[in-house]
């Protein structure tokens, strides 16, 4: 079915300015919209609360608060924040009777859990730990929490001991580190002997009771990073009913873990006596995300099933705790699940997956397999059950997540925050619209085409042609906060995105295609889609157009300048690969290298230069912005500065963006602005506007 989306509640609506959209989306909007996430249900459905993110406009400064809406009055009373003023929290998580909302903070100087009653008072902090706790989960009683920090493991559960270790490296007079094995450093982070360790410790019984510390934290981790870094949380791991013990999905440490994509649940006791259990040994690829049925009788979990690959497909699966027998729920649904939700009685999973450039809410039947759409129309995310109530984000190509409720079966959706046109109505979004078109093997391709906010039937308008990362990834119906359709469309461009082949949402054979061929069949799609977006949408204007992308979209900016580069004015290079084998040998996760090349430099050098863009380099000629973080380990800084000095070599007009402190991605705010204010400076200097 269709969601159809509610408006505000008209006291919100009423105490919007009434102001006409005169102009155009700006980076600077973007950074300080209000942010909703995480939302929680209480248990009979009857209360939402979600996280806010706000930004004070005197301070230029973020933090984030808790929010409730009561779901059973229909007054249309907005949502009232939960925690007080002045506080920045995080990870909220409910109590099994829905009374009290636990959440993390590092009001005390270091971050730490914390609750506070729905029914209102001051927040109390319940554990005064050495370490910053950096996720958590409550047991099902309310009398434990497991919780995750970085620590040193031989330290055991002294968690004091890794900070003692810490400070006497901060206070060494020499500076150097010896390394005997990968990973050296990994996404942004330099490895200094801390992983990412699970711990349980006891509650406070009552109010009057002093926050738990360290001495009382049992370690129940084994060797290897619970949750998984860098991207891992409290998703990675799981309470059983009972409480006695914990689900974990663990890489175990070792020699190989680079080159390894083998995650396994393990069962921990959650007393810390017996020794870890492995629940899925006979995968050798990525088991993730373990949920347990209400009853505790059933196991729900994702698994992939070809080692060494990232972008395999994650069936639904389920484990009889009993027996240990799994199965696989739909193994017939062509879709990569996300998370998990099981219905109270356990006859429906509810997941999230890609699926024609749109994110929806599905229902699976966990006893035939039958897979039906819950909510649609864009990208849905954390979705939650309670009772006959059903809460999730919904995000499109004109608004960041928004909180929406409805029914369990989908029906009768409603808003609870409000969209980015709602909070901006001063701005005009451009209309966005899909297309299709026959590509690479003659299958048929998606994409989409944005509008500028500025459109006249009639006109034309100069084009960013934004090609996505991954590469298994997605430019579909979603909003992004890095690289945002909207903030070009705002500019007075069109934009063209081409889901080529390795994109995800259109069945795993179509994701497969770009492995061993990143320069060709993507190409090919790109050059059939931009010529249909041309021929489909006559406002494009295909003398003026400038290609940019990141990452995977980063390589094919830098291949298109050598292979493909007549219809380009400028092109934007953000972390791209320039040297393909040089990449196989310094990026951090190698089984990525190895997978999409067909095995090790030296064991495929072939498959390393077949379409490898620093060969090509004599046939660049296009302007290019190159940009580039220091922090970026999955794709090295000195691929951006290799590629900006042969463009200055070869006397081509170039400029290159550094970023000191940013990663892979640019999340600074102040240095978000800069990047958008530089490429659409580049932009306008090549083709207007």
């Amino acid at each position: 079915m269709t969601l159809r989306y509610a408006l505000l509640p008209l006291c919100l609506l009423t105490a919007l300015p009434a102001l006409a959209a005169t102009r155009g989306f700006d980076v600077r909007d973007m950074v300080a919209l209000d942010r909703v996430s995480s939302p929680l249900l209480t248990p009979d459905g009857g209360t939402v609360i979600f996280a806010k993110r706000q930004v004070d406009k005197a301070s230029d400064k973020a933090s984030t608060g808790l929010w409730l809406r009561n779901l059973r009055t229909r007054d249309a009373a907005p949502p009232k924040r939960l925690t007080p003023d002045g506080w920045n929290v995080n990870s909220p998580e409910l109590s099994a009777d829905g009374k009290t909302v636990y959440f993390l903070s590092a009001k005390s100087g270091r971050q730490q859990l914390y609750a506070l009653p729905l029914a209102g008072g001051a927040p109390r902090q319940l554990t005064n730990f050495a370490l910053d706790v950096d996720s958590y989960r409550i047991a099902p009683q309310g009398d434990r929490v497991a919780f995750s920090a970085g620590v040193f493991q031989d330290c055991g559960s002294d968690l004091g001991c890794t900070q003692k270790r810490l400070d006497a490296k901060k206070n060494a007079k020499a500076s150097g580190v010896v390394f005997d094995q990968l990973f050296v450093r990994h996404w942004d982070t330099w490895n200094d002997g801390r992983r990412n360790s699970l711990f349980v410790a006891p509650l406070p019984g009552d109010a009057k009771a002093k926050p738990v510390v360290g001495a009382s934290a049992i370690s129940v981790t084994l060797a290897g990073d619970i949750p998984s870094k860098p991207f891992g949380g409290s998703e990675d791991y799981t309470w059983a009913p009972d409480g006695q013990s914990l689900v974990a999905s663990v890489r175990v440490a070792g020699r190989e873990e680079p080159w390894s994509t083998n995650f396994d649940l393990y069962r921990l006791d959650a007393a810390g006596k017996a020794a870890p259990v492995n629940l899925t040994a006979a995968n050798p690829a990525w088991d993730a995300g373990p949920v347990f049925s209400a009853d505790g009788k059933t196991l729900y979990y994702r698994a992939m099933k070809r080692p060494g690959f990232e972008a395999d497909r994650f069936g639904l699966m389920a484990m009889d705790v009993a027996s240990g027998k799994t199965r696989e729920i739909a193994p017939q649904w062509d879709r990569s699940a996300g998370e998990i939700v099981p219905s109270a009685d356990g006859a429906t999973v509810y997941t999230t997956a890609d699926d024609l450039g749109q994110h929806p809410l599905f229902a699976v039947d966990t006893a035939s397999g039958k897979v039906r759409t819950v909510a649609d129309g864009g990208s849905v995310g954390a979705p939650v059950l309670a009772g006959n109530t059903l809460a999730f984000t919904r995000n499109s190509l004109k608004s960041g997540d928004q909180v929406f409720v409805a029914d369990a079966d989908g029906q009768h959706p409603r808003a609870i925050t409000a969209s980015a046109g709602e909070q901006l109505p001063d701005v005009a979004f451009g209309d966005y619209e899909q297309f299709q078109f026959k590509g690479w093997n003659d299958e048929t391709v998606h994409g989409y085409v944005v509008k500028p906010y500025n459109y006249q039937p009639g006109k034309t308008y100069p084009v960013a042609f934004l090609i996505h990362g991954g590469p298994q990834g997605s430019f579909g119906n979603g909003w992004s906060y890095r690289w945002n359709p909207q903030t070009y469309a705002g500019q007075g461009y069109a934009v063209v995105m081409i889901d080529f082949h390795g994109s995800t949402g259109y069945g795993q054979a179509f994701t497969d295609a770009i492995s061993q061929h990143w320069g060709d069949r993507p190409l090919e799609d790109l050059q059939k889609g931009w010529a249909a977006a041309q021929q489909q949408y006559k406002f494009l204007d295909g003398d003026k157009a400038c290609a940019l992308g990141a990452s995977y979209g980063g390589y094919m900016v830098y291949w298109m300048a050598g292979n493909w580069n007549q219809p380009w004015k400028c092109l934007v290079d953000h972390d791209g690969v320039f040297d393909n084998r040089t990449m196989g040998y310094a990026t951090e996760e190698l089984w990525f290298s190895e997978s999409e090349n067909g095995g090790t430099p030296w064991q495929n050098p072939a498959g390393y230069e077949k379409f490898n863009p620093v060969l090509h380099v004599d046939k660049w000629k296009v302007p290019m912005l190159v940009i580039h973080g220091q922090q970026d380990f999955r794709i090295p800084v000195e691929q951006g500065l290799a590629a900006f000095s042969a463009l200055q070599r070869k006397g081509i007009a170039s400029k290159f963006l550094y970023f000191p402190d940013e990663n892979h991605w640019v999340l600074k705010p102040q240095n978000s602005i800069l990047w958008h204010d530089t490429v659409n400076g580049w932009l306008k200097q090549h083709i207007g506007q």
